[in-house]
């Protein structure tokens, strides 16, 4: 119960922090909370204004973070590259 207790507190404070911190500035409170749930490359992304891509969001989940993780480590095992992924979901996420 208190990690779904934590779960809805940083999606709230993501959700509002969001869009001030893409418009405005770089840094502050929602690239913090990207840089602690997903890691530094996610976080570096985010403050030069990119989006996070639905499997990021599903790290978050508990118990099926697992499938994405793994899910993920199949893409870089098949070689996978930021270009691939750009051309293929776009810019404003790569």
């Amino acid at each position: 119960m208190k990690k779904l207790a934590i779960l809805l507190v940083a999606l709230v404070a993501l959700s509002t922090a969001a869009p001030a911190v893409v418009a405005h500035e770089t840094g502050g409170l929602g690239g913090a909370i990207i840089g602690c749930c997903f890691g530094v490359r996610s976080a570096a992304a985010y403050n030069d204004g990119k989006d996070l891509h639905w499997r990021e969001w599903g790290r978050l989940i508990p118990f099926a973070s697992f499938v994405f993780a793994i899910w993920d480590g199949v893409d870089g095992l098949n070689g996978r590259t930021t270009g691939n992924l750009a051309s293929e979901y776009g810019a404003s996420y790569y």
